[in-house]
């Protein structure tokens, strides 16, 4: 089944608004951070981007609910839900390193099925409609501006893996510290990409699995159309379907479960 082309039409087109909004902001002299409750950074872009997100999508679509990192919402299993990072890799922003995007994802039913995700400080976006294809696109000068269909690795053993990571603490506090660095070490290669471009390097191929020990839905709505029309499989460590584990294991498929058993807390 393909995704009606007019909600992914709708989040390319709110994508374009806030990469105007955030690169304007990216390395601002005046740009203003805060913390949030949980010690994290928020930026005035973050909640400005955000903003705009809702303007727009609300505008186009008044009958659908809005979940966002920074205004919130009630997250939804039934019925058209919108689900917004204005800029996913905020401690990044704020340090003028440029990998940091923003996430547009809609979910149907409790199903992810439009994803847009736009890196503008790295010339990348990447975007996938259920049923369409996942494909990205450079905007680099001089690269080719036509879209390249995705498609994920075709390694099949660990051994051969290259797995991306964001960061090693959160795997201690999940209780799986010890399984992970092992998972780490029977890999051929290890890189800490982190936030969305671990995923996104799945999908093209690149990584052959991305994981992260703590997440929460607006990191991930996005990330599970573009990495599954990819033709890879996105679940939580423990192998719930979809982004409503509180966690993410991205494979190319191939090393699914042989990934998801090595960090089986069993």
């Amino acid at each position: 089944m393909t995704h009606d082309a007019d909600d992914l039409a709708l989040a390319l087109e709110v994508a374009d608004a806030l990469d105007d909004l955030t690169t304007s902001r990216f390395g601002a002299l005046d740009l203003v951070v805060t913390a949030k409750p949980d010690a994290t950074p928020v930026s005035d872009a973050d909640t400005a981007a955000e903003e705009l997100a809702r303007r727009l999508i609300g505008a186009a679509r008044p009958g659908d609910a809005l979940l966002g990192e920074e205004l919130g919402g009630d997250v939804a299993r039934t019925g058209r839900q919108w689900v917004i990072d204005p800029i996913d890799g905020t401690k990044n922003f704020v340090r003028g390193v440029p990998v940091w995007a923003s996430l547009v994802g809609l979910v149907e039913d409790g199903e992810p099925v439009v994803g847009v995700v736009s890196a503008p400080a790295l010339g990348r976006r990447w975007y996938a409609a259920v049923g369409a294809g996942a494909w990205s696109v450079s905007r680099l000068p001089g690269s080719d501006p036509e879209p390249r269909r995705l498609a994920v690795s075709g390694v099949a053993d660990l051994a051969d893996a290259l797995i991306a990571y964001a960061s090693l603490e959160g795997w201690r506090e999940l209780g799986r510290y010890q399984a992970f660095l092992d998972l780490l070490a029977a890999a051929w290669r290890t890189r800490g990409y982190g936030d969305f471009w671990s995923y996104m390097l799945l999908a093209e191929g690149a990584v052959d699995v991305a994981a992260e020990p703590e997440l929460a839905l607006h990191d991930m709505v996005a990330l599970v159309p573009i990495v599954r029309e990819a033709g890879g499989r996105f679940t939580s460590v423990d192998g719930v379907e979809g982004p409503w584990g509180g966690n993410a294991l991205a494979t190319n498929g191939r090393l699914h479960d042989a990934v998801m058993a090595s960090l089986s807390d069993a």
